[in-house]
């Protein structure tokens, strides 16, 4: 088995790919500007990268739109598409260990989860595509005789994908696998720290035989390439999953060039409840911090809050401490790592100020709360340690906000009416779960609470058969399953006049 050190030494071996990549090769920025990407488990600089700007963006749209007016991919036999990228499902896998090591570098997400979760997520994401594409019929209406009318999917055209931080292998698959599946060209925006394995997955996807033009990545600043891609007249739709302030702004963007469709995913402040019945609490206590320590909180439906039933609330906080006292904090490259880095050192100084604001408010520390050095020869790295905040006020900034840290508020209930109203007291509505006994007042409870997902007696158990996304300011559109082939495609009917019915 690879140890800490294996990997640092493949680290420092790394060369990697870090300009643009359009129409099927890499190419430098034309501004020949760059800028650092930063390894978050020791502050340093991994590479610079290309910073694409507007003319950068125009380079690969023109590129992206070229390829689809050509149909060699757009009008290609679903199962030349199926074929192909069924084949990149594979490149994926065979060059596992090379894009866990820079998910892993890049976004400070445990090499043991990238190299096991991340990965075969992508991967299994753009074989599920592949498959999908002979088992979805189009349909006949039910016309007349004297006519026939069939509905069929045709592809959008160009796609522009821009994608966070803190999952970039497997959000990115979820986006361009489907776009791609349904015969668009598409232009990926990475997040500005996670940038290598987009462009990575871009080479392989090239080898994979999808033509020149057809997956295209611009890497640069929000402000300037992700701008410029919003705003360009060729893309006929945009799909971000951020912050909603920057989803606003792409909202913006469409209606001020050509009323491109606008798809967004943004973020969330889920919440548990957990009812006095709850069966397996020790069950509960692991899922909840697991919820939300995994990959240091930064999830964008992360179980934040914890709602639990007032006569219960000693018993599971003290349980909910000890699973998370067990959690192994370390370097991303350790495989023991279960707990790991914040991405940059605006995100942590970030988090860290909600501990000031949390003290203003009056909710106690219950666990954490501060910066911590989890490994040797990492005391510049970005690590804040797993967080509990007790007393929290849920009309309050902690209760309300979305941190995107390993740090848990809660609070407590004494009916369920007052749960279900604590739950829905929040302008997300991306996830939640409930934890009961009692099954048909769990169904009840779901159907109730305004979230896109709502578990029952689990929580972030999922996969790609079923949609993704949220209610509220946590956006709109979904991510995953067949719904999302129709996302990115649209309806076409087509009357054919059949005249008198001759053998009437």
């Amino acid at each position: 088995m690879d140890t800490r050190q294996d990997w640092i030494t493949r680290a420092n071996a790394l060369s990697p790919k870090n300009d643009l990549f359009i129409s099927g090769a890499f190419v430098p920025a034309e501004s020949g500007d760059r800028f650092d990407t930063i390894a978050p488990r020791d502050g340093t600089v991994i590479t610079t990268v290309a910073r694409g700007q507007v003319e950068d963006v125009d380079r690969a749209v023109r590129s992206a739109a070229s390829a689809f007016d050509s149909g060699v991919w757009s009008r290609s036999d679903p199962r030349h598409r199926q074929q192909v990228l069924s084949a990149f499902s594979d490149l994926i896998l065979e060059h596992r260990e090379e894009l866990a090591l820079l998910e892993s570098l890049e976004s400070g997400h445990p090499i043991g989860d990238a190299l096991n979760v991340d990965v075969p997520t992508a991967a299994r994401t753009f074989r599920w595509y592949a498959e999908a594409l002979d088992k979805v019929y189009d349909e006949v209406a039910p016309t007349p005789r004297s006519a026939m009318a069939t509905i069929s999917r045709e592809p959008l055209g160009v796609i522009g994908a821009v994608v966070p931080w803190n999952y970039p292998l497997i959000i990115t698959s979820w986006k361009v696998a489907p776009a791609l599946a349904a015969g668009n060209s598409v232009v990926l925006k990475p997040a500005e720290n996670t940038n290598l394995s987009a462009l990575r997955l871009a080479e392989l996807a090239h080898e994979a035989g999808i033509p020149a033009g057809v997956f295209n990545v611009v890497t640069g600043l929000g402000n300037e390439a992700g701008q410029a891609l919003g705003r360009h007249p060729l893309v006929d739709k945009i799909t971000f999953t951020g912050s909603p302030a920057v989803g606003r702004l792409f909202q913006t963007y469409a209606g001020e060039s050509n009323g491109k469709q606008v798809a967004l995913e943004l973020g969330g402040k889920s919440p548990h409840i957990v009812r006095a019945d709850v069966q397996d609490l020790e069950a509960c206590a692991t899922a909840i911090a697991w919820g939300i320590f995994y990959n240091a909180g930064q999830t964008c439906h992360a179980g934040s809050r914890l709602l639990v039933h007032e006569s219960i609330h000693d018993e599971l906080l003290a349980a909910i401490i000890r699973v998370g006292s067990s959690l192994v904090l370390g370097d991303p490259l350790d495989p023991a790592t279960q707990v790991s880095a914040i991405v940059s050192e605006r995100q942590l100084e970030r988090v860290l100020g909600y501990f000031d604001v949390a003290r203003q408010e009056n909710a106690s520390f219950a666990m954490g709360g501060k910066r911590i050095t989890p490994a040797e020869g990492l005391e510049s790295g970005f690590f804040i340690a797993p967080t509990i905040l007790d007393h929290v006020d849920n009309a309050g900034r902690i209760g309300q906000e979305e941190i995107f840290g390993p740090v848990l508020a809660v609070s407590t209930f004494s009916s369920d009416a007052e749960a279900l109203a604590l739950a829905n007291d929040s302008e997300y509505g991306l996830a939640a779960s409930v934890w009961t006994q009692d099954i048909t007042l769990g169904h009840q409870l779901a159907r109730s609470i305004r979230a896109g997902t709502v578990w029952i007696n689990t929580f972030d158990v999922s996969d790609v058969i079923v949609p993704f996304g949220g209610f509220k300011n946590s956006g709109f559109g979904r991510d995953r399953s067949l719904h999302a082939l129709d996302a990115y495609s649209a309806l076409k009917t087509t009357w054919l006049h059949l005249g008198p019915d001759v053998l009437s």
